[in-house]
């Protein structure tokens, strides 16, 4: 079996890409194959010692490039996670000479794919892709995104979803009120305030429902504009007259416990504001456990739900928001329906199927690599 090198941020980094890569180094290694994470860190970063991590690249480090993909080399395949934001430079423009330092293959995972990039992203995004051993996108949407609006091989893309936990195990806590839930890090952009507009407009319904924000403020929201969103929230559900309706748990919660908090949910709530957002885990994680979705109109969304396990409303629409959740909580059988649509997704959502396909892909990346590759000059 092949060794596998991860580049990512990675736990106690709280992110979605940490917690991607967490889950996909955890699935590839757990019959005792050899790895091992390349974690990258930014200022505020615990950056105590943690298990699997064999290198720390800090922003703070001065072409520190050098030394992460040395240690990479030292695998057989490396798994970079890509998201502008996360490694040092213009716009993460410094993941561009490791990839090129590399003399094993690569597979770089796109987080994020946009329509309408700056000259420099796009730039950059079709140099990585050039340089890279293979591309994965998460869904169909950003393989396509990708293809029109970038000058890209399409034989170097591969759709590999969004991996999902087991949760029909976990117990299913049924509440005395409908429960509707949204989780994920807390920042502007994720639309709760759509979420509270439409509870006021659920008041009728009999017994009213509930509504769970649950999720710490995002590290670099904090940074910037510290709880102001969590605290605009707050005076809006006491205007709102539903103040009293809303649990805001403000922790990071592990697997565990939230697998139980989206098991107890009748309906999962994502009131995004973005129009970009081609991958969403939390959505990927709702679906898999069968609780039914409403989301507004992100492309993740689009794609999974249209004639699929949830209800697609238009962005930033109170009134549609809770039309749909009213559907949801009252419609008979509409449930089950949604129910159904699931099944035929959900077994190749779960970690195990998804981390078996890097794993093909990994083998074929290894089978075609020439037999010595030298390191580039950077």
């Amino acid at each position: 079996m092949p060794s596998y090198g991860f580049l990512s941020t990675h736990p106690p980094t709280r992110c979605g890409l940490a917690t991607f890569n967490s889950a996909l180094a955890t699935q590839l290694t757990a019959d005792g194959t050899r790895g091992g994470i390349v974690r990258v860190t930014d200022h505020g970063d615990d950056q105590r010692p943690v298990p699997g991590v064999v290198h720390t690249w800090s922003a703070r480090t001065p072409a520190g490039w050098r030394d992460a993909a040395a240690v990479l080399n030292t695998f057989d395949v490396a798994i970079v996670q890509h998201e502008y934001g996360i490694y040092p430079g213009n716009d993460g423009e410094d993941i561009l000479p490791l990839l090129r330092r590399l003399t094993v293959p690569s597979i770089v995972v796109l987080h994020t794919v946009l329509r309408q990039p700056s000259a420099r992203q796009k730039s950059l995004l079709e140099r990585i892709v050039a340089t890279a051993g293979a591309v994965v996108t998460m869904t169909d949407t950003a393989r396509d995104r990708l293809l029109v609006g970038y000058a890209v091989p399409p034989a170097k893309v591969t759709v590999i979803p969004h991996g999902a936990a087991e949760l029909s195990g976990v117990p299913v806590d049924r509440r005395a009120r409908p429960h509707l839930l949204t989780w994920g890090l807390l920042g502007p952009g994720k639309g709760v305030e759509w979420s509270l507009r439409a509870l006021a407009r659920l008041q009728d319904l009999e017994p009213t429902p509930t509504y769970t924000v649950a999720g710490r403020t995002h590290p670099k929201v904090i940074e910037r504009h510290g709880e102001t969103y969590r605290a605009g929230l707050h005076q809006l559900g006491a205007q709102l007259g539903v103040a009293h309706a809303v649990d805001y748990q403000d922790v990071y919660h592990d697997q565990g416990t939230l697998g139980r908090l989206i098991r107890s949910a009748d309906v999962v709530v994502l009131p995004y504001d973005s129009r970009e957002q081609v991958t969403s885990g939390v959505l990927i994680e709702a679906v898999a456990a069968g609780v039914p979705v409403v989301a507004t109109a992100f492309p993740h969304a689009v794609e999974l739900l249209t004639g699929g396990p949830g209800l697609v409303v238009p962005h930033q629409n109170p009134a549609a928001l809770a039309a749909a959740i009213r559907r949801v909580l009252t419609e008979p059988g509409l449930t089950a329906r949604l129910a159904g649509r699931v099944r035929p997704l959900a077994a190749h959502l779960r970690w195990p199927a998804v981390a078996a396909r890097y794993g093909v892909l990994a083998d074929q990346l290894i089978e075609v690599r020439p037999p010595a590759i030298s390191a580039a000059s950077v």
